[in-house]
Parts: C-alpha cells; sequence; structure tokens
C-alpha cells in the first residue's frame, strides 16, 4: 500500500505547481501529479514565442513561484528551475484515471495501474484537454487543428482561426508576425467586439488589421469546410474564401464525466458550467478541492494566488483573505452599513439572478471590472437620452421606470435581483428612460466589456439577460395593460433564434403557426404572383410576423426571409393565440392588423394583371435598396436621379455645417433605374462603427443619429468596421475665413468643402486625423442640410420602412 500524502494535487499548471510549492515550503506531505513528462503542459502548450501577460496588473501575487509577464520559454524556465530547489515532490506520466475513497482517505488510480492516496484533493486540471469542436458540415476535416505549438512553421498558406479570446488572437498574430512567412491570416469573431480578450490583444490585433497585415471579419462564422475552402455566413449572407488551413480557439469545456464521477456536482446542465465551490474551493465532494480554469477562474496570477490560498486551508489557515480582498473592500466602502466583503459578496450573489450560476471565484473576478452603487430614493440613476451601454443590476431595493417623458409620474418598477439597462447594452442606443431609485437601492454596474463576457461566460447570465429582454419586448409591442405574469408562459417557451441572410423562416404556403418577432436585423416580404417573387414590405427590428396563420389556422400567405443577418424570437402559435383569448382588447388590435394585411394581399391578386411591370421594377429596386444597407439602416440619403442637376449644392451644404468637411459624396455610390444611394451614413440600427472604438466616441443621438464625438482618437478602427465605405479618415481643417470674406476680399477656398490642397497648405501638419462622417446635422436647425439645400427635392432622407411599403407599390400602379 504507498503512502498515504496529506495532499494530492492533479495537474501541473500554474494553479497546481503553485499549489505544491505552498506545500513544500510548509512542510505538507505532497504529491504533484502531472500526466505528461513536463511541468506545467498548459504554458507549455502556447505556441512558441509567446509573450505571456502577468494581469491584472494591481493584483499581488500570492504564490512561492516567481512570475512575471515575459516569453513562454522564460517563464517555463523559472518554474523548473524552482520545483527543482523548492524540493516539490512531482510524478511525471501520471495521469489519473479514477478517484474513490472518502475525505482522509481518497485512493488516485493511474492509468499506469499504480494507485496514489491522499487525505485530500486539489484539482488543477483546467479545461485545455477538452476543447470545443466546429459544429459545421466538414468539421471532422483534416484542415483543421485545434492548437497552434508554432506559427514559425507555416508559409504561403491562407490560414482562418476561428474564434476571438486571446488564444485564436495571438495565434494569428503569430501567424501573421514574419512578412517572410507570407501567410494570409484571417480571424473571425461571430459577435462585433472581443469580449472575451484582454484589451492589450484587442489593441495588436486592431493594429495589424490596421496595417493589412490580418483580415479581422466580424459577425462572422464558419458555414461549411471544404477542401481548400472555407464556407462563411456573413451579416450579408454566405461567402467562400481560400483556406488551407483552420486554427480552432472556440474554447474548451470541463471534462465534466471524469469531474462528476468523484461526486461533484456542477452549478448546471450546460456544457460551460462549472463546479459547485465553497469559498475555501472545496467541491460538494469533501475532501475535493477545484482551483484554476477549472473553477471559471483561468488568468494565470489568480490560478498561482489561488494555488497558495488552497493549501493554506488545507493547512488551518482559515483567516487567510483571498488577495484581491483588499481592491474589493475598497469597491464596496461607499456601500452602506459598513459590511465586509463576503457580506456582500453574498448580498450580491444571492440576490441578482444573472450572477446566480457564478462561483465565489467567478463573481470575485466579475466585481473587479464592476462598480458598486448606492442610491437614496429619488436619486437619478441616469436620464433619458444619455449616452450609455453599461448595464445594472439591483441586489437591494428597486428602481422606478419614467415611461412617459412627459409626466414622470408615470412609471414602471423594476424590482431587487433584476436588471435594467441592457437595451443601451446590446443596441449601444442613449438611455431609452429616465429611470430613478424607489427606495434605498444597492447596485452593479457591469461595463459593457464586463457584460459582454458575462453572457459569453456563463449561461446562466445568458439566458437570464435573454429571458428578461424577451419579456421586456412582449410587453413593449403588445401592451395593452399586460402584465410579467400575463406573458410568462410565452417566455418559457420562446426560442432565440439566428437567421443568417437570406433565409427563409415563413415560407408562403405552409401549415407552421409560430409567430417571429425581429430583434435584430430585418426581414422582408415576397409572394408569389405569376410565378415570380414580388416585394411586398420590409420588416425593421421590433416588428413581428406570423400571426394571421396562429390566429385562424390558414396557410402562410407569403415568404418572409432575412435581408441581413438577424435574430428572432420564434413564440408558437398557440401560446399566442391563448394570451390572444385572455386580453380581449389585445385580440382586436390583432385582428384589425390582419385585416389590413388581408386586403393587402387581395388587392394584389385582383391586380396583377393590371401592374406586372410595375411590380417587377418595385420589387426589384426593394432588392436594390436593401443590398445597399437598408436592410439595417435607419435613415439613408436618396436621390431621385430623373430630378437631380448635379448642381452638388447638397456636397457644399454638407461642408458648411461641418468646418468645411463634407460627409456626403453625392457621384460615389450605387444606381438602379432612376434611383441613386450616394456614399452617406445609413446610422445603423446596430452600428458596425461602434463595434470597436477604444475612447467610445462613438453615440446614438436621441432621434438615432449615429455621431462621433470629440474624444475620437483617429484609430481608423470605424472607418474600417463600416461596411458601406462611409467614414473617411481626415486631420481637423484650419478654420476657414467666412463666406463675406471670401466674397469680398477673397481669403478661403470658399462655399462647400475645402480642397485637400487648401486644407494641407493651411492645416497644421502634426493635427491628428479624425473619423468624418454624417451626423444627420444634429442639433441644427432645420434637419439634415444636404436636403435643405436641394433646388429641385431630388435629395430625400428616409427611414426604410417608410420607403419599402405597400403604399409606395400602390401609389406607382394606380
Amino acid at each position: 500500500m504507498s503512502d498515504l500524502y496529506k495532499v494530492a494535487i492533479v495537474g501541473s499548471g500554474p494553479a497546481g505547481l503553485s499549489a505544491a510549492a505552498r506545500a513544500a515550503a510548509l512542510g505538507m506531505s505532497h504529491v504533484l501529479l502531472e500526466k505528461t513528462d513536463h511541468l506545467s503542459d498548459t504554458i507549455f502548450k502556447y505556441q512558441k514565442g509567446k509573450h505571456v501577460m502577468a494581469t491584472p496588473s494591481n493584483l499581488v501575487l500570492r504564490s512561492d513561484f516567481d512570475f512575471a509577464a515575459g516569453k513562454r520559454e522564460t517563464i517555463l524556465g523559472v518554474w523548473d528551475e524552482q520545483a527543482a530547489g523548492q524540493g516539490v515532490n512531482v510524478k511525471m506520466n501520471a495521469e489519473v484515471a479514477e478517484v474513490t475513497g472518502d475525505k482522509g482517505d481518497f485512493q488516485l488510480k493511474l492509468k499506469s495501474g499504480e494507485t496514489v492516496r491522499a487525505e485530500a484533493i486539489v484539482l488543477a486540471i483546467g479545461t485545455q484537454g477538452n476543447p470545443n469542436k466546429l459544429r459545421c458540415p466538414g468539421a471532422d476535416s483534416p484542415m483543421i487543428q485545434y492548437q497552434l505549438d508554432d506559427p514559425g512553421e507555416y508559409y504561403d498558406e491562407h490560414i482562418t482561426v476561428v474564434g476571438s479570446g486571446d488564444a485564436g488572437i495571438e495565434n494569428a498574430l503569430g501567424l501573421a508576425a514574419d512578412d517572410a512567412q507570407r501567410n494570409v491570416v484571417t480571424i473571425l469573431n461571430r459577435g462585433d467586439s472581443f469580449a472575451r480578450a484582454k484589451k492589450d490583444n484587442v489593441a495588436l490585433l486592431e493594429e495589424a488589421e490596421r496595417d493589412g497585415r490580418i483580415i479581422v471579419r466580424r459577425e462572422t462564422q464558419p458555414a461549411e469546410v471544404k477542401e481548400g475552402e472555407l464556407v462563411l455566413d456573413t451579416r450579408d449572407g454566405q461567402e467562400t474564401i481560400r483556406c488551407d488551413r483552420i486554427i480552432a480557439r472556440t474554447g474548451s469545456q470541463p471534462p465534466r464525466g471524469f469531474v462528476e464521477a468523484m461526486g461533484i456536482e456542477f452549478t448546471g446542465e450546460d456544457r460551460g458550467a462549472f463546479p459547485k465551490l465553497s469559498p475555501v474551493f472545496e467541491t460538494t465532494k469533501p475532501g475535493i478541492h477545484v482551483i484554476g480554469a477549472l473553477a471559471g477562474y483561468p488568468l494565470i496570477k489568480h490560478c498561482m494566488n489561488q494555488g497558495y490560498d488552497v493549501i493554506e486551508f488545507l493547512g488551518g489557515n482559515l483567516d487567510l483573505k483571498p488577495a484581491d480582498e483588499p481592491i474589493l473592500a475598497e469597491k464596496f466602502a461607499n456601500l452602506p452599513g459598513n459590511h465586509d466583503v463576503d457580506h456582500w459578496l453574498g448580498v450580491y450573489g444571492d440576490n441578482v439572478s444573472i450572477l446566480a450560476d457564478l462561483s465565489p471565484l467567478q463573481l470575485r473576478e466579475l466585481m473587479l471590472d464592476s462598480r458598486c452603487h448606492a442610491y437614496e430614493p429619488g436619486e437619478v440613476i441616469f436620464r433619458r437620452n444619455e449616452p450609455g451601454s453599461s448595464m445594472f443590476a439591483i441586489a437591494q431595493g428597486s428602481v422606478a421606470v419614467e415611461v412617459n417623458p412627459n409626466d414622470p409620474s408615470v412609471t414602471v418598477p423594476i424590482g431587487e435581483g433584476e436588471i435594467f439597462g441592457e437595451v443601451g447594452l446590446i443596441s449601444g442606443r442613449r438611455r431609452g428612460a429616465t429611470i430613478r431609485a424607489a427606495e434605498p437601492v444597492v447596485a452593479l454596474e457591469l461595463s459593457r466589456t464586463a457584460a459582454l463576457k458575462l453572457i459569453a461566460t456563463s449561461p446562466g447570465a445568458a439566458r437570464a439577460v435573454t429571458r428578461i429582454s424577451i419579456e421586456r419586448q412582449l410587453l413593449q409591442m403588445f401592451g395593452s395593460g399586460l402584465t410579467k405574469q400575463d406573458v410568462a408562459p410565452l417566455v418559457d417557451s420562446a426560442k432565440v433564434v439566428d437567421v443568417r441572410a437570406g433565409q427563409v423562416i415563413i415560407e408562403e404556403g405552409a401549415e407552421d403557426k409560430d409567430i417571429f418577432i425581429i430583434r435584430r436585423g430585418s426581414m422582408i416580404v415576397e409572394k408569389n404572383i405569376g410565378g415570380r417573387q414580388v416585394f411586398l414590405s420590409y420588416l425593421p427590428a421590433g416588428s413581428y410576423v406570423g400571426e394571421m396563420a396562429a390566429i385562424d389556422g390558414s396557410k402562410r400567405t407569403a415568404t418572409v426571409k432575412a435581408a441581413i443577418k438577424a435574430e428572432v424570437i420564434r413564440l408558437p402559435g398557440e401560446g399566442f393565440v391563448k394570451l390572444l383569448d385572455e386580453h380581449p382588447t389585445l385580440r382586436d388590435t390583432a385582428l384589425k392588423e390582419m385585416a389590413k394585411r388581408r386586403e393587402i394581399n387581395a388587392f394584389i391578386e385582383s391586380r396583377k394583371d393590371d401592374f406586372e411591370g410595375a411590380v417587377d421594377m418595385y420589387s426589384e429596386t426593394a432588392q436594390f435598396l436593401v443590398d445597399q444597407g437598408l436592410g439595417e439602416a435607419t435613415d439613408v440619403l436618396l436621390i431621385d436621379e430623373t430630378l437631380c442637376i448635379g448642381c452638388d449644392n447638397c456636397e457644399k451644404a454638407c461642408a458648411d455645417a461641418h468646418e468645411g468637411l463634407s460627409r456626403l459624396d453625392r457621384e460615389a455610390g450605387r444606381t438602379y433605374a432612376h434611383l441613386h444611394v450616394p456614399t452617406s451614413c445609413r446610422h445603423c440600427e446596430h452600428p458596425h462603427c461602434m463595434a470597436d472604438c477604444p475612447p467610445n466616441a462613438i453615440h446614438r443621438g436621441p432621434d438615432g443619429e449615429v455621431f462621433i464625438d470629440e474624444t475620437c482618437i483617429g484609430c481608423g478602427n470605424c472607418q474600417r468596421n463600416c461596411p458601406y465605405d462611409v467614414i473617411r479618415m481626415d486631420p481637423k481643417p484650419p478654420k476657414k475665413p467666412s463666406f463675406l470674406q471670401w466674397l469680398l476680399f477673397g481669403k478661403g477656398p470658399g462655399p462647400g468643402e475645402a480642397s485637400y490642397a487648401w486644407r494641407k497648405k493651411h492645416g497644421d501638419p502634426e493635427e491628428p486625423k479624425q473619423a468624418i462622417k454624417c451626423d444627420m446635422c444634429s442639433g441644427i436647425e432645420g434637419g439634415p442640410a444636404c436636403v435643405r439645400a436641394c433646388p429641385t427635392g431630388a435629395a430625400i432622407r428616409v427611414s426604410p420602412d417608410k420607403f419599402l411599403t405597400y403604399t409606395k407599390l400602390t401609389e406607382d400602379v394606380e
């Protein structure tokens, strides 16, 4: 029978090494079990030459091993030396196959057949050995690899990196680091921001993108892997690119079966859930502790601190506080009652629904990236139309939402445990209402980055945010005095579905009865007339469709498909009908809307022979406009070529309204028939330009305008992210002489935009560049200058739902 160790530490990553070093320092009987023939397989598997960061910088390192930012090879060398010098008892090639027994006498059976006994176990095995596989056709292709050891081995290849976390970004940077390799490197991000990655890595990636060394594709994911090709699902539809190799860095999951076999429970059934842990890292199986990435806390410095702490706990030092205790104590200092850190962690963890699935370690990490607030009754938390993309969670008390801007007394309550501000988080729009504390309130404010990271890494938080947003969207859309309890059954049965551009969600003639709410993106409605698909209407985000078949049981009367990549909420038809039956006012409203749509369909059927040509022309024009960005626009400048006389008054007026820099290029852009879409901002519902703005200089105004404020640093991210080429980078121009000075004395370049030559001659060559784009003449009396200056009425600004309507079609053909 083998010796009985005080503790067996499984895994020699940063957490396990630190634990073993602390045990050696205390003279504690221990063994460190490593399944490979080298220490710290986690770091060992990093790509060669990788710079390892030591974040967060304000966190004290508590470990008997040294660690500072540096190259992978240097760090591994230091740890090898210190493990030998400090007497760490390491057993290599010792992979644990099974754990039996109980606290005081565990048996760890190794794959070699040997058994190791220990009073306690510290699991520090991480998750890297269990990577998430790609889930698309061709996912078993030999082109795909889930590890990158040495980026320098690859030359003259088209390589696509899938994954926007730190590992994916670092792999992409490594593959593009040497120009002599001549690799074409593309990185895919299914979202529009890099919420999972460290700021320094994101900055390096954006620099590489600016330099043209890496192609960054946002809102894009693999659709199919083919030999030498990769089919992509993009925001505008599918696209195929050349691809010789795919590096998939899509995260990893805990080895759940192995861990659960020990008797350890997880926080939920989701693949991404983590083990339940006590404040001393003990699992639901007494005597077994979990630290490091398996605990949901993967930063190296955190892992090493946990390794130190868990051995101290096992040694009887239960008064030891975590290394981040002083930082959190400072964050909680302004909260009422003079309570300690443990008290407030308990309040937030127990009371806030979106934090319910977080372990104590994950909760502490989230708090480091968030702000804690206390509000007195009546105190304003934020006001309508203020900029802001953070999300709030109520730990104590309740708030009142002022739903009527003309009458602050009309409010809707949001209670303890709930969130608010999620609209600004998701859309980037200004605050939609004023919110005050209804009673003493303790709240958590999550920055946009922290909130997105929480949603991306905690399945429970993602579900909670999704449920709340669905519930509020249903109440906002259907109204009629409905309560949360009224719509609860619908919310329970709702499914959020991603829809690729061009994908059909409702097919004409089908017999399904589901209803769809457009949560993001937009849809177009078509009907088959004479064997041709004819455009009927456009449905922006916030619309719902499909209720006709649900209410009267008829077949689908039209086809609905995504104009761009979209997100919809799918509701079962029977649940919607039951809601209507229970609320007659809502049913009457739905029946009136349904009657209008049936009149449209009947009119088209009766007149299809009379305006066949007009139907084709309008349908093609509508598709052209959708292709030009109206599918996600909120305001578009259109020019009627039959009225335009080419005077360029629109450009000159734009320049005169914006310090001599025009936001409009009339001649550029695309034309179909008589309709021209010049190069001018569309003010997208979900602006791509906002996705990676380091100083958060891009905002949406109260009238929907997307504008860039004076904090712009000229990085150019917005210009690269805009799919419509409507943003340019230009030095801030010198002040132009007035019109009278030009007219009377010949000073300056005259009306309109100053020429580049004039601006270069009179400007400061050291002046940094700034991003220039249309702001809809926000704050200028009379509205957009381009429209006001047009002498013929050729220039108009419209929202897509007003242009792409059946009314326009009937006006053309009647």
